[in-house]
C-alpha cells in the first residue's frame, strides 16, 4: 500500500497484479481527464481505456474524485524524485536552480496530461491542490534554507522565495513546456534562470 492511498482510506491492492491493475487505471485517467477535464472525463472510458470492468474501477477507487486525488500526490512523487535526480550532483545552489528549471520543464513537456490533473484539483479538491503546492514548497525551502547557512545565496525570507520560484516555473512551465511543444527548452531555462541568479536591476557592464 502506498502512504497516499493509506492516508486517503482507499482499499490497497493485495497483490502485485492488483497494484498493475490500479496503476493501469491511474493511468487511464490520467489521459482522460487531461485531454477532457474532470467534468467531461467518464468512469467508463477510463475503464475501457484500462481494460477492465467498471466494478473493478470501484475496487480501489471510490470515486472519480478519489482517482483525482491519487492521479495530483502521483504528480508530486513522480516530479520530486525526477527532480532530485536532475540537481543530486550539482556543486552549488545555483546550479541546482538552474538545473532543476531545465528538469522541470522537461517534465511538463513530458506528462502535460498529469500536469492538466493538478491543475483542474483546484476545483474538485482545493484542499488536494493546496497541499500538492505546500508539499512542494516545504521541500524546497529547506533547501534555500540550507544553502543560505552554508554562505551560497544571501540572506532572505525561504518561504517567500520557495513560492516566488515555484511560481516563476509554474508559469514558464505552462507557457513554454504545456502550451508550445516547440520551444527550446534549453534557452527558455536559461532565460529563467538568468532573471532568478541575476534579476532585474541593470548589470554595470
Amino acid at each position: 500500500m502506498s502512504d497516499a492511498t493509506a492516508r486517503q482510506g482507499l482499499p490497497a491492492p493485495k497483490t502485485r497484479r492488483g497494484e498493475r491493475t490500479r496503476q493501469r487505471i491511474l493511468d487511464a485517467a490520467e489521459r482522460e481527464i487531461g485531454r477532457k477535464g474532470f467534468a467531461e472525463a467518464s468512469i467508463s472510458t477510463i475503464t475501457a481505456e484500462a481494460a477492465v470492468g467498471q466494478g473493478t474501477f470501484y475496487l480501489y477507487f471510490r470515486s472519480k474524485e478519489d482517482a483525482l486525488r491519487e492521479l495530483v500526490l502521483r504528480m508530486g512523487r513522480r516530479l520530486r524524485r525526477h527532480l532530485t535526480l536532475a540537481i543530486a550532483d550539482a556543486p552549488s545552489r545555483l546550479e541546482a536552480e538552474r538545473r532543476g528549471l531545465r528538469a522541470f520543464l522537461e517534465f511538463v513537456r513530458a506528462n502535460p496530461d498529469l500536469y492538466r490533473v493538478v491543475a483542474e484539483s483546484q476545483f474538485v479538491d482545493p484542499a488536494i491542490f493546496r497541499r500538492y503546492y505546500e508539499e512542494f514548497a516545504a521541500a524546497y525551502r529547506a533547501g534555500l534554507e540550507a544553502a543560505e547557512a552554508t554562505g551560497e545565496i544571501r540572506a532572505g525570507d525561504a518561504e517567500v522565495r520557495a513560492w516566488a520560484l515555484m511560481g516563476v516555473s509554474d508559469m514558464v512551465g505552462r507557457r513554454f513546456a504545456l502550451w508550445d511543444d516547440r520551444a527550446p527548452l534549453k534557452r527558455v531555462a536559461e532565460a529563467a534562470f538568468d532573471l532568478v541568479a541575476q534579476g532585474l536591476e541593470p548589470r554595470g557592464d
